[in-house]
């Protein structure tokens, strides 16, 4: 198979399609091939969540909307998918058929064919938009803290023990830790990593500071300041989007965000650590000189 990274990617908020990781994949992949890489020895894998709550959003707005004339529509459906699946995200979550049971299970899944896909643990790199980062922050949690390991604990892939990178987009993390005595965030690199890739191993933290439900989240805790390796401010959408909340949907093909993503993937693709000259890094994620 010859496969050397494992990169799971993990939608958000809003109206989504099952190919919503196509483009960013193809940017990924060309780009990748464009340094003089080996593309092919990268498996892609994403996790579609959407369907197991959009049929109720839609039902929900119909109904609101059937005999009113509600103004700001947009804005209106907008808020309803973000913060009606946030609440239900976090709803009963030890219930076996609730939403955070259901959602985790297909990440499960998706991680197992992953796995199948590589053929051995290899380095994975997780790239989470929005409540797809809470959900994966939730995932990886509940591995390391050996939660029901029977059923998500087949191989130290799937147990999250070979998490090199994580590219959080847009997150939404800082809502859901409100009602929180200790926020704590995951353990990041995992102790059990490989020394090699644990010394090139990054969170990078991508939000967009008009994009309302995107956050820095190093100010969130020590933990969280010791996790993440980097807060990185971004601008994502066009003339239309860029400047109001509905930028929280434009992270995945935005050029400020591919390029901190490949930079961590091909550092983790290149295997043994090497030295990266700042000039090297700075071109790379699109710093200013």
């Amino acid at each position: 198979m010859n496969k050397k990274v494992g990169v799971l990617l993990v939608h958000g908020l809003g109206a989504v399609s099952d190919d919503f990781a196509h483009d960013t994949v193809h940017e990924l992949r060309e780009r990748i091939a464009g340094r003089g890489l080996n593309r092919d020895e990268i498996a892609w894998q994403s996790v579609y969540w959407n369907p197991l709550l959009s049929a109720k959003e839609n039902r929900l707005w119909v109904d609101l909307c059937a005999d009113n004339d509600l103004n700001w529509a947009k804005l209106r459906k907008f808020f309803i998918n973000s913060f009606g699946t946030l609440t239900a995200y976090a709803s009963d979550r030890d219930k076996p058929d609730s939403l955070y049971q259901r959602i985790h299970g297909l990440v499960r899944d998706s991680l197992k064919e992953l796995r199948a896909n590589i053929g051995a643990d290899r380095p994975l790199l997780v790239i989470a938009h929005s409540l797809g980062s809470v959900i994966m922050s939730d995932y990886i949690w509940d591995r390391q803290k050996g939660k029901d390991e029977e059923h998500y604990g087949a191989t130290p892939f799937e147990r999250m023990e070979t998490l090199a990178g994580m590219i959080t987009l847009g997150s939404n993390i800082p809502m859901m830790t409100v009602a929180l005595d200790e926020v704590a965030a995951i353990e990041f690199p995992p102790s059990s990593l490989a020394e090699d890739y644990r010394k090139k191993a990054k969170w990078l933290n991508l939000y967009d500071s008009d994009d309302v439900l995107g956050w820095p989240l190093k100010p969130l805790s020590r933990s969280y300041g010791k996790a993440v390796s980097e807060d990185i401010e971004v601008s994502v959408g066009n003339i239309l989007t860029a400047w109001n909340p509905t930028s929280h949907a434009a992270y995945w093909t935005d050029d400020s965000v591919i390029k901190p993503i490949l930079y961590l993937l091909g550092s983790l693709l290149e295997g043994p650590l090497r030295k990266v000259p700042v000039e090297e890094q700075q071109s790379m994620m699109g710093f200013p000189d």
